[in-house]
């Protein structure tokens, strides 16, 4: 049975868990905007005896947390102002991912919008990570509203009732009159703790995911990125297709070629059998190679080469090297958890003669965009272009990608929640440093709410960009 199955049922019995227990206990359920808050007073004499045990340490850190405060609010404002220039400028890209922007990270989301660069989001992740993310959050929330002495009134959990009753979300309700008596700096640190403890909860998984990944995960293979390519002047093109051609154009070729699974183009000494891009200027053409990888439509990672092992793209070289144009190789790959064995017969490399040559092309990583640095940074102790194979298994993929997923999405949570906008943490940390350097409560104020009406603008005109680059 799939694992997916498995992770329905449990979602359905959660669900009905999470309902019976909110029924049997509806008197401490009490409404607050869009949300209904389950009160209680768990943990609250741990977090105020660990608030008042480390009471210099937390003093100290205080100082860190409202610097790191700070850092994401500029970092968080950065990638709004990154995410309205993409989706203004680029809704290709737009109409690639699919995905809107206002959009919660929900169960089984990477799969409904098909993001294969993703890895799959489930339940049984969800309800995990909410768990771990949310009670660090919260309970740093308390544990430095202690330190400060400010009294937690109580926790618990809440829930958006149009999710009912699975959205859920952790809470610490803390004594608002005490707090807004005190200093500006001890409010900031309240406020800045939470996403302090997401910072200090990614970079702990972070070395998890190192020394898990290290120990169970081995490289038992090589992954190219695409077929072999070359960029040349389209002028230089004499033959597409049994056509003869003469100074053609970009549009003269594609009627030519009309889709065609390979083609025959041709210049004076070389030939090729496909389009893969042209320049903006459509004078240069990228153009695959007549190659042996593309003609046999090699795919997946490359796990052997006549049953030697590949395992690095150095490996992979010395392998090649041994042959000659016109040998045959059997070539071992692993595709979605299938093994396949092709025969191929390699080809004369086009630049270096006498040379064996297969055919497939290696891709330095993309780091041009946040994004992509971010995800760089996520997964920079796996080397690009190596297939790896966990040694228990499916439950090893399973465990890192739990890993994987707590480790972004607690960086992301630290941002948005420093956003500096009134329903986040930011936002009352925005307002408290405006009214620090202006000493005007009014001005702060305004310039609080321009600057909460200002990020709602965005968002509405980010979600009128996404639905036009979608029609």
């Amino acid at each position: 049975m799939s694992f997916l199955i498995y992770d329905i049922i449990l979602l359905i019995t959660f669900a009905v868990f999470i309902f019976s227990f909110l029924y049997r206990n509806r008197k401490n359920l009490k409404k607050e905007g869009l949300l209904f808050l389950y009160k209680a007073n768990w943990g609250i004499k741990l977090i105020e005896g660990v608030g008042k045990k480390y009471n210099k340490t937390l003093k100290v850190l205080s100082y860190v947390s409202i610097i790191l405060g700070y850092l994401l609010m500029v970092g968080a404002v950065y990638l709004v102002g990154k995410i309205v220039w993409l989706y203004v400028l680029h809704p290709s890209i737009v109409r690639a991912i699919k995905i809107p922007p206002i959009m919660p990270l929900i169960p089984y989301l990477p799969q409904i919008f098909k993001l294969n660069f993703l890895p799959p989001f489930y339940f049984t992740y969800w309800i995990i990570i909410l768990a771990i993310i949310a009670i660090a959050h919260e309970f740093a929330h308390g544990v430095f509203a202690s330190n400060n002495q400010v009294k937690t009134k109580t926790t618990g959990f809440g829930f958006f009732p149009f999710f009912l009753p699975i959205f859920l979300a952790a809470f610490v309700e803390l004594d608002e009159k005490i707090m807004a008596t005190k200093k500006k700096f001890s409010q900031m640190t309240i406020l800045s703790a939470g996403t302090f403890a997401n910072v200090l909860t990614g970079i702990l998984f972070f070395g998890i995911i190192f020394t898990f990944f290290s120990l169970t995960f081995s490289p038992a293979g090589v992954i190219f990125d695409d077929y072999s390519y070359s960029v040349i002047d389209i002028s230089s093109i004499i033959f597409v297709n049994n056509f003869s051609v003469s100074n053609p154009s970009y549009e003269d070729i594609s009627k030519i070629i009309q889709n065609s699974t390979f083609n025959d183009i041709r210049t004076k000494d070389r030939s090729f059998v496909g389009i893969k891009d042209v320049s903006e200027d459509f004078t240069k053409i990228a153009l695959y190679d007549n190659s042996p990888a593309i003609h046999s439509q090699l795919v997946g990672a490359i796990t052997k080469i006549n049953d030697i092992n590949i395992n690095s793209l150095d490996k992979l070289t010395e392998e090649l090297s041994k042959y000659s144009p016109g040998d045959k190789i059997l070539i071992t790959i692993k595709l979605e958890n299938e093994t396949q064995n092709k025969e191929i017969i390699l080809g004369e490399n086009p630049d270096i003669k006498e040379k064996a040559w297969l055919g497939i092309r290696f891709v330095e990583p993309n780091s041009d965009s946040l994004f992509n640095k971010i995800m760089l940074k996520l997964s920079s102790f796996r080397k690009p272009n190596i297939y790896y194979e966990s040694n228990l298994g499916e439950f090893g993929w399973f465990i890192y990608n739990l890993i994987w997923w707590t480790i972004l999405i607690s960086f992301s949570v630290a941002f948005v929640n420093m956003l500096p906008v009134g329903i986040f943490d930011g936002g009352r940390f925005f307002y408290l440093t405006i009214w620090g350097i202006t000493k005007k409560e009014k001005l702060a104020k305004k310039i609080f709410s321009i600057m909460t009406y200002l990020f709602l603008g965005v968002l509405v005109l980010l979600m009128v960009v996404w639905a036009k680059a979608l029609l």
